[in-house]
This record gives structure tokens, sequence and C-alpha cells, in this order.
């Protein structure tokens, strides 16, 4: 391993991340603010202990009481008056629905003057569900969706219809109180509709799209979720204010600001990068090998969410994909590094943020004995990463505003 550019690849993952945490951004936006009537808080998502706590710091006792759904692993301590519940993520289990009912208990029976503040961020689709089906299909069909590649577009398309919740729903349960929306984006191009499936926003896909969906993946549903595709979601809140504070191009950016504090000339591909992991890390490779005699330090910057298609039944995420795809690339290139990882810390099912592949990466796993194409089959990224030192660990990190990906050339 080169272990110079490791240590620049974990200077920009941390520095990257810092800037893009939450507690500014909530700060901003309720700053100054005035409240009639009673305030009640429900944040939602992977960074949603963060955004209470922020919202706690900022507005004190304003706040009546408050319940936070976030991933396991992710509450970091106690805060006056609220419920913080833990819950599953990718797939929304038995501590979602539960938490999702206290929130909704919360906001039952508020006046026209009350305020629901609503923190909201990537990962909420999961974490805030009543569902319209048995638990157990949900989760069926939300595996159903991870596993043949569908983007999260029409993942959260299908979610709308089977929750109560979801697609605007959660705003109208709130009626006639009014709403007031503070979101960190994790989709590409910031559509409101879409961050955590839309709970209170109103939602622009059609039942036509959901059934366009389900029919290019040959979903497995029961007749009655079948009949809930046809039903349509809100398509118009008037009890709604909403501010997106944080997304994945200031993420972006703040890898591009600390690439070139360590001498390397950044340069933005794109921030809404949308393909399969393995796809994106060859391309990544590609980019390396083209410039590699141009005598620069250079950074590619790529941020976005890809997605995996599942093959086989080993350990990893996307970012850990991304990166191994890379490696296979950039063997034997001096001064190569591709590293991608997931600003909420954790990447699929697995502990990493996570991965970072260089020159060295591809001649260390053949000493082992593993080729990389078929762990890419087996979809073991995570195994192979651990071997070479490959895996990168952050920790939950209390944002969550997709992923940014760094191909690293130094001359």
């Amino acid at each position: 391993m080169n272990q110079l550019l490791r240590e620049h690849a974990d200077q920009i993952i941390r520095e990257s991340i810092a800037a893009v945490q939450p507690d500014a951004a909530v700060q901003r936006a309720l700053s100054g603010r005035e409240f009639p009537g009673r305030v009640l808080l429900v944040a939602a998502g992977k960074a949603a202990w963060q955004m209470a706590k922020a919202a706690s710091d900022c507005l004190g006792d304003r706040i009546e009481k408050g319940v936070v759904v976030t991933k396991y692993d992710h509450v970091m301590g106690p805060i006056a008056n609220y419920d913080c519940y833990e819950a599953g993520h990718p797939v929304p289990d038995e501590n979602s629905f539960r938490g999702t009912q206290a929130a909704l208990d919360l906001v039952s029976d508020l006046s026209a003057e009350d305020t629901v503040l609503f923190l909201l961020s990537g990962g909420g689709s999961a974490l805030f569900e009543k569902p319209l089906v048995p638990a157990e299909e949900l989760q069926d069909i939300t595996g159903q969706l991870l596993a043949c590649g569908a983007d999260i577009v029409e993942i959260n398309t299908i979610r709308k219809r089977l929750s109560q919740v979801k697609g605007g729903r959660f705003a109208q349960l709130c009626w006639p109180a009014k709403v007031e929306a503070v979101i960190l984006s994790d989709i590409l191009g910031d559509p409101l509709d879409m961050i955590a499936s839309g709970p209170a926003c109103p939602d622009s896909s059609t039942a036509e799209d959901a059934w366009r969906i389900a029919d290019k993946y040959q979903l497995r549903m029961s007749e009655a979720a079948r009949r809930l595709l046809d039903v349509e979601t809100p398509k118009s809140l008037e009890n709604v204010n909403t501010q997106i504070n944080g997304s994945v191009r200031e993420l972006c950016a703040a890898a591009a600001k600390t690439c070139a504090r360590l001498g390397y000339e950044p340069i933005m591909l794109t921030d809404q990068l949308c393909c399969q992991a393995r796809e994106a890390g060859s391309f990544m490779a590609s980019i390396l090998k083209t410039h590699a005699g141009d005598g620069k330090s250079l950074a590619f910057i790529a941020g976005g969410e890809t997605v995996v298609k599942l093959t086989g039944k080993g350990k990893g995420g996307r970012n850990q994909e991304l990166a191994l795809s890379a490696a296979a690339g950039i063997a034997g290139l001096s001064g190569a590094a591709v590293f991608s990882v997931g600003s909420d810390g954790t990447d699929g099912p697995t502990d990493a943020a996570g991965g970072y592949a260089d020159g060295d990466t591809c001649a260390a796993l053949k000493a082992e004995g593993i080729a990389i194409d078929d762990v890419l089959q087996d979809n073991d990224a995570y195994h192979a990463l651990q071997k070479t030192g490959g895996l990168v660990f952050t920790g939950p990190t209390g944002t969550n505003v997709n992923d940014v990906a760094v191909a690293l050339l130094k001359a």
C-alpha cells in the first residue's frame, strides 16, 4: 500500500465529512425564528439524532417534546424531552414502525397555531415507516428492489404507495398544524419528494410510474399491494414550508478544497454520479491511466450514489465495490489511488464507510490467491479489502449527503 496516498485519502475523507455536519445547517434554519403555539419535533433519517440535538441546542425548551428515529448505533446520548428510537436500514423493521407510530401519536390532535419541526435526512425511507401492507411483504419488496439494482428514485416511488407516511402523507396527518421541514439531501439534484420518500412534500410521481417500475423489475407483490399502486399520493400541501440545508455538492466542494491544500489540482467530474458501482470504479481507473504521464498531481472528484446489482452472497457495499473495481484498472500504476465513502459512515450492511485501493492492491490480492473478478461476482469486496487494509472506517458521522469518490494521481 502507498502510505502517503492512504494518509491523504483519510485526510480528505475526514475533512470533507466534517464540512457537511448538520449542526450549523439546522441552527441557520432555526435561528431567530418565532413559532406560535406548541412546537413539536420529529426527526427521521441517518442524521436524525445530530439534527435533533442541534435543534434542541438552538430552541431549548421551546420544543415541547420530540421523537427521533435513526439507524442502529446512531443515537449518541439522551436529549431532554425527546424519545429516541434506533431502527433498521436499508430494510425497515419493527423498531422503524414503533418509532414512526410514536411520531404519529405526537402530532395527533394539533391546532392550526401549532408547529411540527420535521428534520429529515437520507435513510428516512426505511426508518420512518408505517406500512399499508404486512411488514414482511414490505421488507420483501424493499429487498427485491435493492437486489435488482433499482435506483433510489425507483425504490422510493414504490415505497410511497405502500406507506401511510410517505409521499406527503405525513404532512397530511399533521394538518392543520404547520410543518417546518429542514432537510439534508441524499439524492442527486435534491428532489424534495424523493428524499426519504418525501413524507412532507407533494409527490411528483404517479401511479403510472409505479406500475412501470413494478413491471420493469418484475416485482413479486400481493394483490393488495398491487391495488395500492393505483392510489394517488397528495399532489399539493398547504401546511408545509421546506428548507434544504446540505447536499452532495457541498461534500464534493469540501473534498476539492482539501485536495488542493494537499497539493493536488482538483477536477470536479460530477456531483450526479449514478451507475453501477463496478462501472464507476472502472471509469475512475481509466481516468487515472489517461493522465498518468501528465507530470501533475491531480484529484478527480465524483459525488453521487452508485448501485450494486447482487450476483453473489458476499459482504460489501457500493463504495467498497467501486474501490475494488478500480484496483484492477490501476494495477501497477505508481502514485495512483481510488477511494469512495458514504458520508453517513456506513456502506451497505457493513461497519465500513467505504473502500480504498491503489496501484499495489491488485498484486496484494493475487499474493493471497484472490481474483478481483471473482470477488466482485460474489459481492464480497469487504473481505478482499480487509486483507489489503483497504477498508475505510469512520463510525457514524451524524450526516448523510450521498457518497464521494476521489481518484488521486501523485506526480
